[in-house]
């Protein structure tokens, strides 16, 4: 074998064994462990002024199916779930630091329409939004916009886009949290304040 290729092929699996032993699962408010397939409603875990739950809404845009991301002001609102999708789909827990698409699942004809991803920059708010409107699966390039992790973060956990789909890729790496406009609608963007999570699983 090529000694090249060789080297290029150990440190990768290297890499991949390592991670994978050390990543912990995600687990959900009853302890347990996080799987792609089940639903789970996305909840602050500061109660009382932390809002709620978070549905797609048309806001910035107005389309047939909803773009924008927003965090309910009433903490009895759950909105809607998410569906997680893996990037290795063999495998259905969901573990910290590895990458996942976030579908809301809906069962309407937006059903497969309410993929997150990395909105286009937004020159009046000077803000990235997550939005809907991502690819399922396919890892790589194209779907780069598409993927989020899920870190540990104290007694809970946030959500990070920093993808690593595409190895050569330039991409952003930050947390997600919410900016509350002069309006005060409370819209999912990347921000220096991660949102800090639970995960409660409905069905």
């Amino acid at each position: 074998m090529n000694i090249l290729l060789l080297l290029s092929i150990i440190p990768f699996t290297l890499a991949s064994s390592s991670s994978s032993s050390l990543s912990d699962p995600v687990l959900d408010v009853n302890g347990e462990e996080v799987e792609a397939g089940p639903n789970y409603f996305i909840l602050p875990v500061i109660r009382g002024r932390g809002g709620g739950g978070l549905s797609p809404f048309n806001v910035k845009q107005n389309n047939t199916c909803p773009r924008d991301i927003i965090q309910w002001d009433d903490e009895e609102q759950e909105g809607l779930p998410v569906v997680f999708t893996r990037i290795d789909a063999k495998k259905s827990v969901v573990r910290v630091s590895t990458d996942v698409n976030v579908r809301f699942y809906t069962p309407t004809i937006c059903a497969r329409e309410t993929i997150w991803k990395l909105g286009e920059y937004d020159d009046k708010l000077k803000q990235y939004f997550v939005v809907t409107g991502g690819v399922e699966g396919n890892p790589g390039p194209k779907t780069v916009g598409n993927w989020f992790k899920i870190e540990k973060f104290g007694s809970g956990y946030k959500f990070v886009y920093c993808p690593s789909v595409c190895k050569f890729c330039k991409v952003i790496c930050k947390d997600v949290g919410i900016l509350i406009t002069k309006d005060g609608v409370r819209l999912l963007a990347l921000s220096d304040t991660p949102h800090k999570v639970m995960f409660k699983k409905t069905f």
